[in-house]
């Protein structure tokens, strides 16, 4: 139905007064129960307001009264994905014990839609901003009509200091290179996300020290990056098997290109070592080695910075680095 098909407009304050039989004042007064209204035009309203399913639009009430929206907004990328599901969970919890309330929005990866978000989130008065970055500088943050605090998750901010709250990227991406250089593998294949992200930058460039500081330079040939899902990392490694000398080991840089990588080599007698960033879900039962970190806990802690900065917190900018660490399960483990 379109959306500005009558069926599907909301009810109006004016049509509860209407069916009340009363003025659209005395409407507003028994519904925010203030004094003065008699008790049976009180009822009369109310049944009408509830005939109609009529709810009172709180966030507007309280700023008209001179209170403060309680709504604090999350952009990340596509809750689908488990990652943002769990930020997204740690975030809501922490919120809710201090009295706030979570809304999230996808940025798509896409600049300009983080913006437009960003914008749509100001006009609702949210308390604060939680941002997981698309890419790009996020100097416009810095502009003069933002007034509430932005914490970045996962990403850090880009030309602007900032609360942030980041996974140790690299040092996890350099642990599970040198656990697949200390299995003997050499030919090992990195595929990575978007690279213009600075979280898969630091993921590469971690991996990229190990094999510098081991004298292995074969790897690069097997650097595949901007794979951005799973159905592209099926692809991208597909390809990377059928090469005369495939890798015998590979590194995907998030959940979704190790489901992709898990997808190509099920099945296979031989497969390559695998080695994931980010646990999942049933991880443990298919014995897939992973890169993990407390996905929940990036969230709890950026919405503790936003909080704090909420209740009048002024001093400088601060970074909370959650740890990594990898688990190994059985594919990284295998000799080539």
């Amino acid at each position: 139905m379109p959306a500005d098909d009558p069926a599907v407009r909301l009810p109006t304050l004016s049509q509860v007064a209407a069916l009340a039989g009363v003025s659209l004042k005395t409407a507003s007064r028994a519904l925010n129960s203030e004094p003065n209204v008699a008790e049976e035009t009180g009822r009369r309203v109310r049944a009408a307001a509830e005939q109609l399913g009529y709810r009172l639009n709180g966030l507007a009430r309280e700023l008209r009264r001179g209170g403060t929206s309680a709504l604090v907004g999350l952009i990340s990328g596509d809750l689908a994905n488990p990652f943002y599901s769990a930020v997204a969970s740690g975030v809501e919890r922490e919120l809710r014990r201090h009295g706030l309330l979570l809304v999230t929005a996808n940025n798509d990866e896409d600049v300009a839609q983080e913006r437009h978000l960003v914008n749509v989130f100001l006009e609702r008065r949210v308390r604060a901003l939680l941002v997981v970055p698309s890419g790009g500088g996020q100097e416009y943050l810095a502009r003069d009509d933002i007034g509430v605090p932005v914490v970045f998750l996962d990403r850090p901010p880009e030309g602007l200091a900032a609360d942030s709250v980041l996974i140790d990227n690299a040092g996890g991406a350099r642990a599970a290179a040198e656990h697949l250089l200390a299995g003997g593998h050499r030919r090992i294949a990195l595929v990575a996300d978007l690279a213009r992200t600075a979280s898969q930058r630091a993921r590469i460039e971690g991996f990229a020290t190990a094999m510098r500081a081991a004298g292995n330079a074969d790897w690069e040939r097997y650097l595949r990056t901007d794979v951005h899902d799973a159905t592209t990392a099926e692809q991208a490694i597909g390809a990377l098997l059928t090469l005369d000398e495939p890798p015998t080991a590979l590194f995907t840089t998030n959940n979704r290109l190790t489901t992709g990588a898990l997808r190509v080599l099920a099945g296979r007698s031989r497969p390559p070592a695998l080695v994931g960033f980010d646990d999942f879900e049933l991880a443990d039962v298919v014995g897939t080695t992973v890169v993990a970190h407390d996905m929940t806990a990036l969230g709890r802690e950026a919405a503790g910075l936003a909080h704090a900065r909420i209740s009048g917190y002024t001093g400088p900018p601060r970074t909370v680095v959650i740890p990594a660490s990898l688990i190994p399960r059985g594919s990284g483990e295998r000799a080539p």
